[in-house]
C-alpha cells in the first residue's frame, strides 16, 4: 500500500512539474548602482556644496505562457527595498498580471506603479530635470492626472501600421476619486515617435470634490547620430493658482556604441506667477559590457517662481549603474 502511494505521489508531482514547465516560465533580471552627488547655490539651510552618497538595488521576475484558448498570460514583480508606497516597511515594489492576444490586444492589472495612459507620457523630453530640485524647494511641482493603484490598461489590438492606442482607469483605494487616460503613439516612419495622451482625475465628493485635466504632447526625431526631442505638458484643475504648463527639449549626439552625450531644457510656467522656473542639464554616459558610468550637471533658475535666490541652484552626479 506504501509503495502504491509513493508511485501515484511521484507520478502526480512529475505530472504538476511537466505541466508547470510547458505552460511558461518565469525569469529574473537585477539592477544595482551608486552615486555620489551633490548641491551648491540657493540661500539659508540649502546653501553649500554637500556631498551625498546613493544607491540602487532590485530585481524584477517577469514571467508568462500560453494558454490552451490562444491567450497568453504575464506577470510582472519588482522587489526593490525602501521604494513606492510601501517605502522602508516592505521590499515589494511595482507588480501586474496581463491577458494578451492578437484579436484582443493586452490587458494589464497593475498594483503598485500603475498610471493611466496620459500619465505614462508625461516624463518631459529633457527627463524631469525639475524632479533632481523639487525635493530641495517649496512651491515646485509637474501635476500630471495620473494613478498609483489598481489600474486596469488596455493596449488595444493594431489597427495601422506603426500606431499604439492604450486606455485606463483606475478607481482609487481612499474615497470616491478616479482617473482614466487615453494615449496614441505613432512610430510609421523610420526615427520619428509622435505622441498624444489625455487625462483626468477626480476626487471627493460635494464642495470637497475637485477635477484635474493632463494633456501631453511628445514628438522625436533621430537622423543619424543626432536625435531632437520635444513635449508639451499642460495640467488644468479647478483649484484656484494650480495650473502648469512645462515644456521641455533635448537634442542627443551618439558618439560611438559607448559614448552619447545629451543637453537638456525645461520651462514651467504656473498660474498666477511672473516668472518662469527653468532648468537645464548636460549629461555624458560611458557603457561597456553591461556597465554605465554617468556623469550629469544640471542647474536651476527661479525654480520657486519668485526672484528669490533659493531658487537658482547647480546639481551634480557621477554614478555607475550595472545590468545582469
Amino acid at each position: 500500500m506504501n509503495n502504491l502511494k509513493k508511485i501515484g505521489l511521484t507520478a502526480l508531482a512529475a505530472s504538476l512539474v511537466s505541466t508547470s514547465v510547458f505552460a511558461g516560465e518565469v525569469t529574473v533580471a537585477g539592477s544595482a548602482s551608486m552615486a555620489v552627488d551633490g548641491y551648491s547655490g540657493g540661500q539659508g539651510a540649502l546653501a553649500g556644496g554637500g556631498k551625498g552618497f546613493s544607491m540602487g538595488n532590485q530585481l524584477t521576475f517577469t514571467g508568462g505562457g500560453e494558454l490552451d484558448n490562444g491567450l497568453t498570460v504575464g506577470i510582472s514583480f519588482v522587489i526593490d527595498q525602501a521604494d513606492g508606497v510601501t517605502a522602508g516597511t516592505a521590499p515589494f515594489d511595482n507588480h501586474s498580471v496581463s491577458v494578451s492576444s492578437d484579436t484582443l490586444g493586452k490587458i494589464t492589472l497593475t498594483g503598485e506603479g500603475g498610471g493611466n495612459a496620459a500619465g505614462a507620457l508625461d516624463t518631459t523630453a529633457a527627463g524631469d530635470i525639475w524632479d533632481t530640485f523639487d525635493g530641495t524647494l517649496t512651491g515646485v511641482a509637474v501635476s500630471s492626472a495620473t494613478a498609483d493603484a489598481e489600474t486596469v490598461t488596455w493596449a488595444l489590438p493594431a489597427m495601422v501600421d506603426g500606431l499604439a492606442a492604450t486606455v485606463s482607469y483606475s478607481g482609487q483605494q481612499t474615497g470616491t476619486g478616479s482617473t482614466t487616460g487615453w494615449a496614441l503613439t505613432y512610430t510609421g516612419v523610420e526615427g520619428l515617435s509622435v505622441s498624444y495622451g489625455q487625462g483626468d482625475s477626480s476626487t471627493g465628493a460635494g464642495i470637497a470634490a475637485s477635477e484635474a485635466d493632463a494633456t501631453t504632447m511628445k514628438a522625436s526625431y533621430a537622423y543619424g547620430p543626432v536625435t531632437l526631442a520635444y513635449s508639451d505638458h499642460s495640467y488644468e484643475t479647478a483649484v484656484s493658482s494650480k495650473d502648469q504648463e512645462t515644456t521641455s527639449y533635448k537634442v542627443s549626439y551618439t558618439v560611438s556604441d559607448a559614448i552619447s552625450l545629451s543637453y537638456g531644457s525645461e520651462t514651467i510656467d504656473e498660474e498666477g506667477d511672473t516668472l518662469d522656473a527653468e532648468y537645464e542639464g548636460i549629461t555624458a554616459a560611458y557603457t561597456a559590457g553591461g556597465m554605465t558610468l554617468t556623469a550629469k550637471s544640471q542647474s536651476s533658475k527661479d525654480a520657486t517662481h519668485t526672484t528669490a535666490t533659493i531658487g537658482d541652484r547647480d546639481y551634480w552626479s557621477l554614478g555607475l549603474a550595472f545590468a545582469f
